[in-house]
């Protein structure tokens, strides 16, 4: 398992955290939102999906990746 904090922009409230985690969830990886440090700490597995992959999953939610 890879563990990697990710800096996103454009969150701000329970929604985001909600959309953001359950982004995560669909395709398999664990996330936590830090909406203090506006941060996602994310648990993967590499064999499993690419960091570009999870990437793209916060961004189609509408939140961009700093």
């Amino acid at each position: 398992m890879i563990k990697t904090t990710l800096q996103v922009q454009g969150m701000s409230c329970q929604h985001c955290v909600n959309s953001i985690e359950g982004a995560l969830k669909e395709v398999g990886v664990v996330g936590k939102v830090n909406l203090v440090s506006s941060t996602v700490d994310v648990s993967y597995d590499e064999n499993l999906i690419t960091i570009g992959a999870i990437k793209e999953a916060i961004e189609e939610q509408g939140y961009d990746i700093v």
